[in-house]
Parts: C-alpha cells; structure tokens; sequence
C-alpha cells in the first residue's frame, strides 16, 4: 500500500467508522458467538502471499463484527463507560501516524512537552491541589498518562514500598529490604477493585481487606482498629488505596477521616477514582474528593467518562521524585543533555517506552471545552437518576443502596436466583447488556449509563425490556406455595450458575500465594505444606472456596489442579485469617540477635514520612551482614 492508496482506503475506514457509530442502535448489543468461533473462519496458518486490501476490509464485517461487544451503543450497561469521540479518534489517528516512543524529553520533546501541560489542566479542571501540579514552584508533583487505573496503583504502591523501606534502613541499615518488605502490609476496602489484590502480589506484600460499613464505604474507625491489629502482630502499614467510585456500587470512601489516620501513621495514600474522577469535572460533585489534601496519588480514567478513548489513565503525584527512586533506570544510550532539566516519564511508570496519548487528550479538552465535558457528564448523571425513578416505581424491585452519578444497582426482591436469572434473561435477548456483582451477600445488577448517545427515550425502551423479562420469570411463581416456590426457584438456578466478575464482598480469605514461594529457602517444606492441605480436601466451594475476585464455575473432584484452580486461587478457610501472603511474622522467625523482630515496636515508632535530603537517604551504611534463617510457615494447624 502506498501513500495514494493509503489515502483512499483511509477515508474508506472513516467512512466505515463514522457509518458504524452512526448506526450502533441497529445492532444487538452483545455478540450471539461461542468461544473459538473465529478460528474456522480465517484458518490456522498466516497466508504465504500478501492479500489485497479489499478481500481485508471485506472480512471486517464477516470475521470481526459478528464477536463485537457494542461498547459504544446507548443499550450497553455493562462494567463502566468506555466511551470515544471524533476528536480522540482523529488525535490517535494522529499519534499513530506519528509513532512516537516518549520514554525521555529527547526521544521526544513534544509528546513530553504536552503531556506535561494537559496534565495540569485536567488537574485544574477536576480540582486537585497545587501540589500535584508540574507548574506549581514549591513542589515535585505532576501528572503522567499511564495505560490503567490498574497499573497506575501498582505504581503507587511500588512507590511507596521504595519509600518506607529507604525510611526504615535510614534508621536500621543492617536491616535488608526483603526483611522489610515481609512485613509490609497494605489496605483497601473490601469494595475496593481487584487490581490492588493484583499489585500486592507483584509487590509482594500483605493486604488488609477492611469491612466497609452498611453504605459501602471505608470508614476511619475500621481503617485505625485494623492497623493498630496489624502493628500488634509486627506488622508495618505502609499504603492505602482508597477508591472515590467503586467498581460495585460506586461507594466512595471517606478521604477525611482515612487521611488523618494515614498522616498519624505515615501511610501512603493513594485514591483510585477511575469512573468518579470525570465527574469531578463539575464543581456539584467535588465534595466526594474532600479530604485529597491528605493524599499522595491520585488517578481516573479519561477513558471511562469523559470520552477519550482507551487506554488512558491519568495520575498524579505529589512526590515525583518517589517515582524516581522506585523506577529510575539510566543506561548510556538513554542519557541526554537536557537530562535533569526536561521530565523524563520512563522514571514514572513500569514500561520504558510510551505512546503519545496526550494528543487525543488535548484534542478532547479543546473541542469540547470545560463546559461541554460538564454539560456531557450532567446528561449521563441524569439518565442515572431517570432510571433510578423507573425501579422506585415498580414494587418488585428494591434499591439495595443509594445511587451515585450514572450507576444503579438493582435487584428483584426475594431469593439471589431470581436476580440471576433475571440477568440471564435480559441478557440473551442482546437488545441489552448488564454485568452483576455482590453486595454484602446480595446478588446486584449494574446499570451503568455507558454512551455518549443515550436519551430518557433509551432508558425507557431498556426497562420495558426488564420489566418484561421479570414478568417472565415471576409468573409462574405466582400461585405457588412457598414451598413449591423455593423449589421451582432451585430448579430455575440448577443449570446456570453466572460468575460474579465483578464480586465484591466483605470479607476476603487467607491466599496460599504460590508466588511468595521464591521468597523462602528452597529446602523448606512449605510447599509440600500447601499441597498437603490441598490434598486432604475435596476441592469445591463449600470446603476449600475458591478466591472471591477469581470465582470460576463449580468443580469437583480431589485435588484437580487446572489453569483456573491453581495454587494461588486457593483458600485457607480460616474466618481469622485475612491477608494476602499467609506468611505472619511468628512464622519468620529471624534467627541473629538485634534483628527486625526485636525492633520492630521501634520501627513502628520511627517510621516517619518527613521530608529528608536525598543524599541523608541515600547515605545508607551496608556493615552488616544479615544470616537470615526463615522456618516453616505453620499453615496448617497441627
């Protein structure tokens, strides 16, 4: 293909493009294909020649359409928005074309540059403190694109294990970081997304899932007894990712009293608004945000709600120099002389190169203007509240707890079965598309107002389909005995069981996290320990359940170890246990004297946050060599 036909075949795919969201009504919603339907399709070996350009875009509609999931249509209600618009389209458009790789200031001084500059707007713009802006003379923060919310919060808390590890060895320099890092414990609440389970792992570090109260909210009083519980056992609290939105309910945690217990305690906060912090962008909805002085990080998903499309993430900090310190990597052939001077963003992420995803980012904020972004998440906050007053007014359903901005929850009064099924039903029509999650015990559908298109004449066509689809359900229940109710309801629910992929509930069992494994001494028996557990128990829900973020269908069987019922998805079932990595600092027993064991209370005592010189830090004194003998974890209660 060259540049003339790149020409005519690029207006060919706008064409398609701009005819497809046009058009996205007419088609059902969720794709009517079985897993493997596309391998027959398109054969299993690459072709020997290269084809041409229109046998290629024929097979678009034949081959690729028929498995899409219409993200863009007014009738998906199912996870968050992952809404676009034309200026995002035409600003990737643009960065593709461009193929920039901005990991430093000289690989690429404008996709530095920009993006330097759009993250202060849009910090400005939702309202965060002067400390987080590149702008601001009396502070190291700013604002970086990173691709997720989900890696934004693996940053933050490889972070901020840097931070308080380079804190505690300021202090005990004979203490090494992997004695450290074994204690470290975070937080979250058990309505907080699974990605902060996910960074734990990679980190390496506890998490203290704490109880939210009835309003689905991590509160002060629960984050305090749970630290102090934690510091008791010798345990050193060190983050917390509180989350403005949750993934469930879209609960929003209480920033004010979580921030003053996290300065007293010297934690790191980090707040994980990835659906909320659009919203942010009217001032009617900041109050949710007080508190976010306290904070350390901040991220949201632009390409949630506000209509940049996937992937980008934007996060700020107060600290850039945190990030530095976790991440910095500096070989010959990345130096440059504007070094020091110029951000260089490989210090502020996980991968080196990046793309230029500030472009479709400033083209969204300059063709739409503050207002029109306002103006477009007011009308999905509206249809919101449209189709909370729909549910209000039909007795069969209740509203398990209170809406927020373009999320209700809903669910049919009566046993959790018929809410299920409700879902399936509603779902096979493919006229529209909702997920389901756990509410304190309570099986939910999620209705997210998701399209930048959707109108009252949407919402209202969307609930006669569910009114009709409960009708459905309900009627022949209704002359039943209770009896013979609970029984038809059974015989309803015994061929379909739906996994809960977005479950949340509120406790969260001990893992056996096959991963932590590389951290002990390979001729220890723990191992064999988890394998023996596992061996003595029938592998189903009841006995050994399966992680509540990783639900898979039910199984049986001893023993029966596959790609979804591996070592890390199983459970100890303990109600007192409740971290991630069951390993307790009682089962670490370090064996040379003046060890972190014994100093542990001084630790907890010391571990500061204050500001101190980079060169006081990084003067740490390596005189002592640490004889480090880890015994057997006691998993299993003898």
């Amino acid at each position: 293909m060259d540049a003339d036909e790149f020409r005519q075949r690029g207006k060919e795919m706008i064409d398609f493009i701009a005819d497809y969201l046009t058009n996205v009504r007419t088609r059902r919603v969720f794709p009517n294909v079985k897993p493997g339907y596309m391998r027959p399709m398109i054969g299993d070996e690459a072709p020997r020649q290269g084809e041409s350009w229109d046998k290629i875009f024929n097979d678009i509609e034949r081959v690729i359409m028929p498995g899409i999931t219409h993200w863009q249509s007014p009738y998906m209600h199912a996870y968050f928005p992952a809404l676009n618009s034309y200026p995002s389209l035409l600003g990737d458009m643009l960065a593709n074309g461009l193929n920039q790789l901005g990991f430093t200031w000289a690989s690429s001084p404008a996709c530095t540059e920009l993006e330097t500059v759009v993250m202060d707007w849009l910090a400005k713009m939702i309202g965060l403190p002067n400390d987080f802006l590149h702008s601001h003379a009396d502070t190291t923060g700013g604002g970086v694109i990173q691709t997720t919310a989900s890696e934004a919060t693996l940053v933050a808390l490889l972070a901020a294990r840097k931070e308080v590890i380079r804190r505690i060895q300021t202090q005990f320099p004979y203490l090494s970081p992997a004695e450290i890092n074994g204690r470290l414990i975070a937080y979250c609440s058990d309505q907080a997304h699974s990605s902060v389970e996910k960074a734990c792992l990679i980190g390496l570090v506890k998490l203290n899932l704490v109880p939210s109260d009835d309003k689905l909210r991590l509160r002060g009083d629960a984050l305090r007894q749970a630290i102090a519980n934690d510091k008791e056992n010798g345990l050193i609290p060190f983050y917390l990712c509180a989350t403005l939105g949750t993934t469930g309910a879209c609960a929003f945690d209480n920033l004010i009293e979580l921030g003053a217990i996290c300065e007293r305690e010297n934690i790191w906060i980090h707040v994980d608004a990835a659906y909320a912090g659009s919203a942010f962008i009217c001032p009617e909805f900041r109050h949710f945000m007080n508190g976010v002085e306290y904070t350390q990080s901040f991220a949201f998903n632009p390409s949630k709600w506000m209509m940049v499309h996937f992937d980008c993430t934007a996060m700020w900090v107060k600290s850039s120099a945190a990030l530095h310190r976790a991440f910095n990597v500096d070989p010959l052939y990345l130096q440059h002389e504007n070094a020091g001077v110029a951000i260089d963003y490989m210090h502020w992420q996980v991968p080196l190169s990046r793309r230029f995803r500030a472009l479709k980012l400033w083209f969204v904020i300059r063709s739409f203007g503050v207002e029109g972004l306002q103006k477009h998440i007011r009308n999905s906050v509206r249809m919101g509240i449209l189709f909370e007053s729909l549910v209000k007014n039909d007795d069969r359903f209740e509203l398990p707890v209170e809406r927020h901005l373009g999320l209700v929850v809903f669910r049919l009064k009566g046993d959790n079965e018929l809410t299920e099924q409700l879902l399936k039903e509603i779902n096979s029509t493919g006229q529209i598309h909702c997920v389901p999650a756990s509410i304190k015990g309570k099986y939910i559908i999620r209705f997210t107002v998701t399209a930048t298109s959707t109108n009252s004449d949407d919402i209202k066509r969307d609930w006669n389909i569910i009114q009709i689809a409960t009708t459905k359900i309900l009627r022949p229940l209704a002359n039943l005995s209770p009896q013979e109710r609970r029984n038809k309801i059974k015989n309803l629910h015994s061929d379909f069981r739906m996994s809960l992929v977005l479950s949340n509930t509120p406790h969260s069992p001990c893992l056996i996290n096959g991963s932590f494994a590389a951290m002990l001494p390979f001729n220890t028996n723990n191992i064999y320990a988890m394998t023996h557990e596992l061996s003595q128990r029938s592998l189903n829900n009841s006995l050994l359940p399966i992680s509540t973020r990783r639900r898979t269908k039910n199984y049986s069987g001893q023993s029966t170890i596959n790609k979804q019922i591996s070592m890390d998805g199983c459970l100890i079932n303990s109600d007192q246990q409740k971290y991630l990595l069951p390993i307790t600092p009682s089962s670490l027993p370090i064996s040379r004297q003046g060890s972190l064991d014994s100093r542990i209370e001084e630790i907890l005592e010391n571990n500061s946050m204050d500001n101190k010189s980079n060169n006081e830090l990084l003067s740490v004194p390596t005189n002592s060599q640490t004889d480090l003998t880890i015994n057997v974890p006691k998993i299993i209660k003898e």
